[in-house]
């Protein structure tokens, strides 16, 4: 049964094209190749940071490690299910959780609280999801900004030299802990977006928001996963202080 207590799962996935299904066109001499279809985007790493009613960290990791794409779509779905956290992303209206419902689609995974409950796709409220770069945006009225951007004017690395056009090489690489832990450093900059959103409405002031960032930049210091993203902050900017 869901629990009464309020939590947020802040959660990113990296995905790579589904080559069973989608063959990606030659982008000819000099071009890009195009971004493959959601539904031939195939997650391979699913991160998330689960928060507790008082912004403190419970939990960070990767979901469904060790499985298929079908174990690990389960696992996610369970997790909404039984906890009922209000999610956290950024463009996950765009991407992430259509990419999710998709591959749910092909593998026959049931989403129900995601198609049941109004909260969780209702676009124009906080409620049940918060999609920052939607929110940011004026729900499309201004032009998007980028995870890289948006975490960068708050004292943030941002991408750090990664994005991901470059995932499916590293896993054809096999370099599958490096893309968690590229995944993990994009779900920790967005849950200090989140914090700094919540400042930015007026749902924290500046000593709440200091004392739990402050709190959430002890957390990744104690998780050697995001070593890197903890050494490239501004703390002054970040932490207001």
């Amino acid at each position: 049964m869901p629990t009464s207590e309020t939590s947020y799962l802040v959660l990113d996935i990296e995905t790579i094209p589904d080559r069973d299904i989608y063959t990606p066109p030659d982008p000819g001499p000099g071009a890009e190749r195009p971004f493959p279809p959601l539904y031939a985007c195939k997650p391979v790493v699913l991160g998330v940071l689960w928060l507790d009613q008082d912004l403190a960290c419970k939990k960070i990791g990767t979901i469904g490690e060790g499985k298929d794409e079908a174990g690990m779509l389960a696992d996610f779905a369970d997790f909404i299910e039984t906890r009922r956290p209000d999610l956290v992303t950024w463009n996950g209206r765009g991407f992430d959780l259509p990419v999710l419902a998709l591959r749910a689609l092909r593998h026959g995974v049931p989403l129900p609280w995601y198609y049941q409950e109004r909260e969780y796709r209702y676009r124009y409220s906080a409620e049940g999801h918060l999609d920052l770069c939607d929110f940011l945006s004026d729900h499309g009225a201004a032009r998007m900004t980028s995870l890289d951007g948006a975490a960068r004017l708050i004292g943030l690395p941002g991408k750090d030299g990664l994005d991901g056009s470059g995932v499916e090489a590293m896993h054809q690489a096999g370099q599958i802990e490096a893309l968690r832990q590229y995944c993990l450093s994009d779900v920790a900059q967005t849950a200090f977006l989140f914090l700094r959103y919540r400042l930015l409405v007026g749902l924290m002031d500046r000593p709440a928001y200091h004392r739990a960032a402050t709190d959430l930049l002890a957390a990744f210091e104690a998780d050697g996963r995001l070593a890197r993203l903890v050494a490239s902050v501004d703390r002054t900017r970040l932490l207001l202080a």
